[in-house]
């Protein structure tokens, strides 16, 4: 049986790998029927962004999980003392553990404001909340790697 760490990844991973297949598939698609077919297909591009808004949510949390994030890191190659490290990991854990607090305060915020007040896409009529989900699954993730990370960083201090 999968641990809930692995089960997590394995999600990650899955919509990952599906949202690229499919943004990458759907343009192929999209370019075939528009230029050797000479059909538009009404909406396709909606679907390709509503997919990409998948793949690039879950890969920032894929990529928080790894601590894979984009990072400066010409300080932290400078720190001798393993105290000194934890000390600098122990900031920027707090700062992003800040900063993904007000992401995740403005996601919800966005996804109650289009709950009460729905819109769709135009071709489709996808509802915007769908998008807004993999948004506020980003916030919510990056948050919680985030606090692993202080914690984590706290724990180092203590040793």
């Amino acid at each position: 049986m999968l641990s809930w760490r692995a089960l997590i990844a394995t999600t990650l991973d899955v919509v990952a790998i599906l949202s690229s297949v499919l943004v990458a598939g759907l343009i192929v698609f999209l370019v075939i029927a528009r230029y050797v077919l000479e059909l538009s297909v009404v909406g396709l591009h909606e679907v390709i962004l509503l997919f990409a808004v998948f793949l690039y949510m879950f890969g920032a949390i894929i990529a928080s999980k790894k601590r894979e994030h984009l990072t400066v890191d010409w300080l932290q190659q400078r720190l001798v003392s393993e105290r000194a490290k934890a000390w600098h990991d122990l900031t920027i854990a707090a700062i992003t553990l800040i900063v993904t607090g007000f992401f995740l305060a403005w996601t919800y915020w966005m996804l109650d404001w289009g709950l009460k007040r729905p819109q769709v896409t135009p071709g489709l009529r996808i509802p915007l909340w769908i998008p807004q989900l993999a948004i506020l699954a980003a916030a919510v993730g990056c948050n919680l790697y985030a606090l692993r990370d202080l914690v984590d960083a706290i724990r180092r201090l203590g040793r």
